[in-house]
């Protein structure tokens, strides 16, 4: 169950009951970036791999794509984050408190791949993919 604050929020996350800084924040908009720098870079070195070695081509950006969609689904779902997202120290938690599913983490990790529902987002920084399946990024 997420607490309701009455009045105003002071700070995204307020809302959900969370601290305003330190472990278990809500996580900035600058290191969510920053990690998916690092997710997407070390996508393209997986499929810059596959496609030397395995000769399968990387049309149009694709396979990296595929190999994101696939890395972020299974660090999300065993680990609590993608590997970016772990690199900087963030985690991707359910409100409920249960563990994220592979469904849950595929389906978000899916919408984050359509592009605008990360750029859709409420007063908690937490996007469209986080709203579909009940997640939020937190520092860790």
């Amino acid at each position: 169950m997420v607490p309701e604050v009455s009045g105003e929020q002071e700070y995204a996350g307020q809302r959900l009951g969370l601290p305003e800084q330190g472990p278990r924040s809500v996580a900035s908009w600058g290191r969510r970036i920053a990690a998916l720098f690092v997710d997407w870079v070390a996508s393209l070195l997986v499929a810059a791999l596959v496609e030397s070695w395995g000769g399968v081509p990387n049309t149009n950006g694709w396979l990296t794509l595929l190999v994101f969609l696939l890395e972020a689904t299974v660090f999300t779902a065993l680990a609590g984050g993608s590997f970016g997202q772990l690199a900087l120290r963030l985690a991707v938690v359910r409100l409920d408190g249960r563990p994220v599913t592979v469904l849950h983490a595929f389906v978000r990790t899916l919408l984050i791949c359509l592009v605008v529902p990360p750029l859709v987002f409420n007063r908690d920084n937490r996007g469209l993919h986080d709203l579909a399946v009940g997640t939020v990024t937190l520092v860790r």
